[in-house]
């Protein structure tokens, strides 16, 4: 489980309503909201684990971490998942939260993905090989998760960047960020 960060803990306290700036200069645009028309800021996807709702709120705490940059955080966890929408294409809630996930991701300059030790995340796997190429990924993957060795085997082939934690995710993202702000 993810251990809450001292130098973002303050900044988690703080409310955030989706679509709109926080405190700083980030927007978090969280699924299914309609994407920005315009894109004038870096936008960063928050990939990974989920599990349905199940898995420790990661991107929360990559929000709070990102606050006073000025990018567009783009963010699949939403709070009115239901586990009942079958996960099959014909599904309308299902699909329109699959299609919002694939246009962000194509929107998006950063795709942070994080793949949780004890998760399966099949869909991020997906989502990790159908950008792969891209140059866009950063990616934490922990010793436990299941699926480790698939995972390094294609980020060095294509040139994934890859961290150890927490704070080495949101130090590549910033880092990242900065790079894509001075183009």
């Amino acid at each position: 489980m993810l251990s809450l960060l001292p130098s973002i803990a303050l900044a988690l306290a703080a409310p955030s309503a989706p679509g709109h700036a926080i405190s700083g200069h980030a927007e978090v645009v969280t699924s299914p909201e309609a994407l920005p028309a315009t894109h004038e800021r870096v936008r960063v996807f928050l990939g990974g684990t989920i599990d349905m709702g199940s898995a420790p709120d990661w991107q929360k705490q990559m929000i709070a971490a990102l606050d006073n940059e000025n990018v567009v955080i783009l963010n699949p966890r939403r709070a009115d998942w239901n586990p009942a929408w079958r996960p099959e294409a014909d599904e309308p809630n299902f699909r329109q939260q699959v299609e919002w996930e694939l246009a962000a991701l194509d929107s998006a300059d950063v795709i942070v993905l994080y793949l949780s030790p004890g998760s399966k995340s099949p869909v991020s796997l997906l989502e990790m090989g159908l950008h792969a190429r891209s140059g866009k990924l950063i990616v934490l993957c922990p010793q436990g998760y299941w699926r480790k060795g698939n995972v390094d085997i294609t980020a060095a082939k294509y040139g994934v960047e890859q961290v150890d934690d927490l704070a080495a995710l949101i130090a590549a993202t910033r880092r990242r960020i900065a790079s894509l702000e001075q183009r």
